[in-house]
């Protein structure tokens, strides 16, 4: 089981693979696994054929999971790429930026 220390909705931005350097929203977060989704980054083609009478096959593009280590969360009050921490404020535990100590 992996921590994941990335949720739905956050900003990241990918650190290898053929879509390094582009930034996309979080779609998905698959903790069994350790990997997450994110909008518009590592798309695969797939062919599917025609199942009815009439309708023909067609190519849809679709986003793959990635490991969430292949990623790193950009913050959203400085707008750097930054490292997760976690802070204990009453009962709750909140994550923070490590660069610029806000609440992510």
């Amino acid at each position: 089981m992996f921590t994941m220390k990335i949720h739905k909705g956050d900003n990241v931005v990918m650190l290898s693979g053929k879509d390094r350097g582009k930034n996309g929203k979080v779609l998905t977060v698959l903790p069994q696994e350790g990997r997450i989704v994110v909008e518009g980054l590592n798309i695969m083609k797939k062919h599917t054929r025609a199942r009815q009478q009439g309708q023909t096959g067609q190519i849809i593009s679709k986003e793959r999971p990635v490991h969430a280590a292949s990623v790193a969360l950009v913050c959203k009050s400085c707008g750097k790429v930054t490292r997760v921490g976690y802070l204990v404020n009453g009962d709750r535990k909140v994550r923070v930026c490590k660069k610029c100590k806000n609440e992510l």
